[in-house]
């Protein structure tokens, strides 16, 4: 038996028998999922844009039992769980479904050494979907709705010195008026499995009374500047000092008193583009009256504009840093066959950017889910742009194309509406800095599309710094800066001048083409499928993939300014990956494609 066997063995064996609950569906796994321990578990900084060195990770394993809805804390727990993986995966070492009319209870203890009266202590999680309460030695700390976004308690005063406990309290319908993404309670086509509970890092962090609880960092290009604005929780401090740093050098300084805000010129600055990924470290200091040091943090940032242009022929381009750049990449769901919504490390998230950057993409589209933050480092580090979609679900309208001269919008009620706005805020606000990030996708074809034109104007008042995809596929109204249109499996355009000629154009999805590869699929027995069917054989895949790039690089020279392949892996029975579920196999060698994709990037 390997490591990862024993460890899996181990979790087994700690689980209650699921009797009548209903087992989730999976056995497929990946190198790095092999690999996972209680131990080892999602060990990283999950914060890398706002880093302090004290923290608590407080990742492994964790006591668990699912009641009824309603029920109170349990008497006992079923067993143990791998805490960052979520309740249905392989990797927690349950893999059971959590049916909506069901609570999903969590409890772990953990030490702390002596409390300092000048220390404050945050108790943070950055993913528990999708409704959540935490108890912390027997006091409630706090609640949170949304499965995607990263939340913080201050649990101070309800810590002791030495051991302390924690219990959270989970509910998650997967439906109705939640935010889901492609979540489902019966997995087909598009819609893969559930996923219910804590599926990212959860750590204590301790800062000083006064502390920086967030930066906002954006850039100029001409000329060069980095202004960054710092949320500051207390009153004890007088002045903000910022450092940009390259290579362990300070390459400019500035300091502000009596405000919030810094701005640094950059002399000789080094831009942040896809071919070349430039990052700036940053420290940022709070100081009080008498200069002495109250919080410091460590950050970086890239300098870049993002922005658009008529190329001669009038049509609109995507520019970087003021040169039209075409943007090429994937449909990324973000799936894993053993961590379902969670990458199994580090790593194995890393790789995929890679991957797909080794391929000749320079975007990538994360479809209707939020990463951890850790991803958007990657592809600041890496350099791939990103369009990010806002998960979806509720009530939809009906479906028209881009073309369709009376879309339509879903009604929703005030109080849906609001939990969807404060979802789609909390996701721009903690990836605003990331230079990597260029493009919002409020929503996806139709799906939960409502508001449309106010979400629209809100989003370009909130973050004139990027641009505005309104609904990726339809349903189109005249907000934004991009017309996007999906077709399958081959890309097309419905060019009409007359309206859109004041929008970017992009083909926002298309291909999908799948292959089967025995040995690498998530349920062998089931009705797999790719968009055209499925081929035969690897040469006709490549071929149906070179001609969709043909009629694509045709497309280019008609106006269309970016679009998006489906898509980076298969995602359960979905078949139409460049990568198989597992990550073993590229179904197209990465020299090919990287050859394909030159012709429309360089």
């Amino acid at each position: 038996m390997n490591l990862h066997t024993i460890s899996i063995a181990i979790l087994a064996a700690s689980c209650a028998p699921l009797a009548a609950a209903e087992k989730a569906y999976g056995s497929l796994m990946t190198r790095w999922g092999k690999q996972v321990t209680p131990e080892n578990a999602w060990r990283e900084y999950p914060r890398p844009q706002l880093v302090r060195d004290q923290w608590l990770n407080l990742n492994g394993m964790w006591d668990y039992a699912v009641t009824a809805i309603d029920a109170g804390r349990p008497a006992g727990w079923d067993g143990r769980i791998l805490v960052p993986f979520c309740l249905e995966s392989q990797l927690s070492g349950v893999q059971r479904n959590l049916a909506p009319n069901e609570a999903l209870w969590y409890h772990r203890k953990f030490k702390l050494d002596a409390k300092d009266p000048d220390k404050r202590h945050h108790l943070n999680f950055e993913g528990v979907d999708y409704a959540s309460t935490i108890w912390v030695n027997g006091r409630e700390a706090g609640s949170h709705r949304g499965g995607t976004n990263p939340f913080s308690l201050e649990v101070t005063d309800m810590l002791e010195p030495g051991e302390n406990e924690i219990v959270v309290k989970v509910t998650d319908a997967t439906g109705g008026w939640q935010l889901v993404g492609k979540q489902t309670l019966k997995p087909k086509g598009i819609r893969y499995t559930r996923v219910s509970g804590i599926w990212q890092t959860v750590w204590l962090e301790t800062t000083p009374r006064t502390f920086i609880s967030n930066l906002a960092i954006d850039t100029k290009v001409s000329p060069a500047e980095v202004r960054i604005e710092a949320a500051v929780t207390g009153n004890g401090f007088n002045r903000i000092k910022v450092e940009l740093e390259a290579d362990g050098r300070t390459l400019a300084a500035e300091s502000a008193a009596g405000s919030r805000t810094v701005t640094l010129p950059v002399p000789d600055a080094k831009l942040w583009s896809p071919r070349s990924p430039h990052l700036y470290d940053l420290a940022v200091t709070l100081l009080d009256r008498d200069g002495k040091e109250v919080d410091r943090v460590k950050s970086y940032c890239g300098i870049r504009e993002v922005g658009k242009q008529r190329d001669p022929d009038g049509h609109l381009r995507f520019t970087l840093n003021g040169k039209a750049i075409f943007h090429l990449g994937p449909l990324d769901q973000g799936w894993w066959p053993d961590g379902l919504w969670t990458p199994p490390s580090d790593a194995a998230l890393r790789y995929d950017i890679e991957f797909l950057k080794q391929a000749g993409f320079n975007t990538i589209r994360k479809h209707v889910k939020r990463e951890p933050r850790r991803f958007y480092y990657h592809c600041d580090h890496i350099g791939m742009l990103v369009w990010q979609d806002q998960p979806a679900g509720g009530t939809s309208p009906k479906w028209v194309r881009p073309n369709h001269k009376a879309p339509e919008d879903a009604e929703w009620p005030d109080e849906h509406h609001a939990q969807w706005m404060a979802e789609y805020e909390s996701m721009i606000d903690d990836l605003h800095s990331h230079p990597s990030v260029v493009v919002w996708v409020p929503f996806n074809e139709s799906w939960g599309q409502h508001r449309t034109i106010e979400i629209g104007k809100w989003t370009m008042r909130r973050d004139p710094g990027r641009l505005l995809n309104i609904a990726s596929g339809g349903n189109f109204f005249p907000v934004g800066d991009i017309v996007d249109h999906h077709s399958y499996p081959k890309p097309s355009f419905p060019f009409d001048q007359e309206r859109f000629g004041e929008y970017i154009m992009v083909v926002g999805e298309f291909g999908g083409i799948g292959l089967e590869v025995p040995g690498h699929l998530w349920n062998p027995g089931a009705k797999n499928w790719g968009y055209g069917g499925l081929p035969k054989q690897q040469d006709e895949m490549e071929a149906r993939y070179r001609e969709c790039f043909k009629i694509l690089a045709d497309l280019k020279t008609k106006g269309v300014a970016g679009a998006i392949y489906t898509q980076t892996t298969d995602c359960e029975g979905e078949l139409n990956g460049l990568l198989t579920y597992d990550r073993e196999l590229s179904k197209i060698p990465v020299e090919r494609l990287a050859k394909i994709h030159a012709t429309l990037t360089e």
